[in-house]
């Protein structure tokens, strides 16, 4: 009986944000390892003060997810020899806000659902194990699903400390 080999590897993206005029925020985001580098932005719309120059982050979110999950369908469907027609992908992504007087507003999660049409001539357990795959490869859904905590820190009088 052969063994098979086990491969890791490590995905790293690092960004620096900086911020534009009224709400807009200018981002580079770089993947070392492909030496790639994006040039994104984020704005909000009159409600927050912006000008609708870009789209918001939640959009961004929104679609970060969703192409995610496309990608990894795309890429595994190859890897499994499933011959897929199309991909479509319904996200909705929800959240509630609450605030008390003039403080800010506090934000929670209320659900993520996608809903996935593979077309494709697979079989359905062909179909399922796809999605299966292709959610335990998409890097963010991964990440929401384990809660993981975002560390920060800010500089005080040029100092990086624990926030």
């Amino acid at each position: 009986m052969s063994e098979k080999k086990t491969k890791s590897f490590d995905v790293i993206f690092e960004g620096v944000g900086t911020t534009g005029a009224n709400m807009r925020n200018d981002i580079a985001v770089e993947w070392p390892m492909m030496k790639e580098k994006f040039e994104l932005a984020t704005d909000e719309g009159p409600f927050h003060g912006g000008d609708g120059t870009a789209p918001p982050p939640l959009a961004l979110f929104t679609a970060a997810l969703t192409g995610c999950l496309m990608t990894q369908i795309r890429a595994f469907a190859k890897r499994l020899n499933i011959a897929i027609d199309h991909v479509e992908v319904h996200a909705r992504l929800h959240w509630r806000g609450e605030q008390v007087g003039m403080e800010p507003y506090v934000t929670e999660p209320v659900g993520f659902g996608l809903d996935v049409d593979i077309q494709c001539d697979a079989e359905a357990e062909q179909i399922q194990h796809l999605l299966e795959c292709a959610k335990k490869g998409c890097f963010i859904e991964q990440t929401l699903a384990q809660g993981l905590i975002v560390d920060h820190r800010l500089k005080i009088d040029g100092e990086w400390q624990k926030a």
